[in-house]
């Protein structure tokens, strides 16, 4: 919802630091507008913004932002929308929760697994040569606003490690509690270091001993925990991509929400690995819009200039309106080359600015201009732009409500982000649903399956 470049923005309680001292209600700072002023309205004099027209009731009913910050306390009132889509997280309109089934609040995708059915069938001797080295961590001013439910662990010992699971694993039986305890209370490079260590300890592959023990969802998760992170999404990538049919919300998921350095890590390594072209698989497998807005996210090319600059921003939303609201028809080329090069919070500005423009949020003219994968892609992209963690956040609870549950999206997302920013995605989820993220696996999970997740998630 380990990924540079991405400060959140603001706009949301679980992300301190916004806004700027003395900027509260000072949007965009006084001076740096070079554009007219809309007659009667915007900008105002010293940089504030007009009062919501009575009419409209939009974005908030005295002003906006609210004095004493952004978003104002409870949230700005739903900005209206003639397709009824709920608000977003940190977008306009937001302290509604998400309303309606769906992938960003509108279908529920529908439970499968990698491979389209029963368990996923993870490759043994995955991956060959070196695992990739780690990634660089984020940027200082990241540390204080992202933080994963696993930690590296003090006073580490591979070896030690090593010799508990192969204890667990001999002779009749198997203890699963034990293998729990050393794989959810490791990181990621641990892990690969108690791989080195049991294969130099006892000549063994640590993945084939745990596949020939564990079986079903228990044995997809603890295996996705020993992938490198990099391997995991390439893994995933490749598994969407494979045999009939195309998972498209997994390549969504994860192209449209990861870094410049993880895209181009795990492009290299789809090749390395798979022996095969990524952009050719997409080609092969989508088309028209869709297809070109992943080619795009292949790329790992976005802006990560951190500066927001406003006059663009308000060019942009100008021209985003100009491509769909604003004519008969939609030039979708203009949004995929908006949202596929600026840097999210050149985005985030985007859409407000675009709310001002429109009196309409951006991914409610999205979801009326566009439909199907490329409508979700988009959204996607905004979502991460506007708060990541809820996007994640959202994708969790719509893998398990309702009958059933996707378990490969669950086991995904909680594998992927444990070590990023799932603090973060468990604080949105208690805000956007009412409940926890850890009563809802408890309810919708059992067994040594259910242990695990939690104890990955935390209490």
């Amino acid at each position: 919802m380990s990924y540079p470049g991405y400060p959140p923005s603001g706009g949301y309680p679980a992300f301190p630091g916004y806004p700027p001292t003395g900027q509260e209600t000072v949007y965009p700072p006084a001076g740096q507008y070079s554009y007219p002023a809309v007659p009667g309205g915007y900008p105002l004099a010293g940089g504030t913004y007009p009062a919501a027209p009575p009419s409209a009731g939009y974005p908030g009913a005295a002003g906006y932002p609210a004095p004493g910050g952004y978003p104002a306390p409870g949230g700005y009132a739903r900005a209206p929308q003639a397709g009824g889509m709920p608000p977003y997280p940190g977008g306009p309109g937001f302290g509604v929760p998400p309303a309606g089934p769906g992938f960003g609040g509108y279908q529920q995708p529908p439970a499968q697994n990698y491979a389209g059915s029963g368990p996923a069938q993870i490759p043994v001797g995955y991956p060959s040569g070196q695992a990739p080295s780690p990634m660089p961590g984020p940027p200082a001013a990241m540390v204080q606003c992202t933080q994963g439910t696993i930690q590296s662990a003090p006073n580490f010992d591979a070896g030690r490690d090593a010799e508990i699971l192969r204890k667990a694993m001999k002779g009749f039986g198997t203890d699963e509690q034990a293998i729990i305890n050393v794989v959810a209370n490791r990181s990621n490079d641990q892990r690969q270091k108690i791989k080195a260590a049991f294969k130099t300890m006892y000549g063994k592959d640590l993945i084939k001993d745990l596949k020939s023990e564990l079986s079903g969802n228990v044995e997809e998760l603890i295996l996705a925990l020993f992938m490198p992170s990099t391997y995991y999404d390439a893994w995933s990538l490749r598994h969407a991509m494979k045999g009939p049919g195309t998972q498209e919300r997994v390549l969504i998921e994860i192209l449209c929400t990861r870094t410049n350095q993880e895209i181009r890590e795990i492009v290299n390594c789809y090749k390395s690995e798979f022996g095969r072209d990524i952009e050719q698989d997409i080609r092969a497998d989508t088309s028209g819009h869709f297809e070109r807005l992943l080619i795009s996210m292949c790329q790992g090319n976005r802006d990560e200039n951190q500066t927001v600059d406003y006059q663009k921003a308000q060019e942009d939303a100008q021209r985003l309106y100009q491509a769909g609201e604003g004519k008969l028809g939609t030039d979708e080329s203009c949004f995929n080359m908006v949202l596929a090069s600026r840097s999210f919070p050149q985005l985030k500005a985007t859409v407000e600015a675009y709310s001002r423009i429109a009196n309409r949020d951006l991914l409610s003219s999205i979801d009326r201009e566009f439909s199907g994968n490329v409508e979700r892609g988009l959204k996607t992209i905004l979502q991460c732009a506007l708060n990541r963690p809820a996007f994640f956040a959202e994708r969790l609870y719509y893998s398990m409500k309702g009958a059933g549950t996707d378990d490969s999206t669950l086991i995904r997302i909680i594998v992927t982000r444990s070590e990023i920013d799932l603090v973060q995605i468990k604080q949105m989820f208690t805000q956007m649903y009412q409940k926890t993220l850890p009563t809802m696996i408890a309810s919708d999970t059992s067994g040594d399956y259910r242990r695990l997740l939690l104890a990955i998630v935390g209490q």
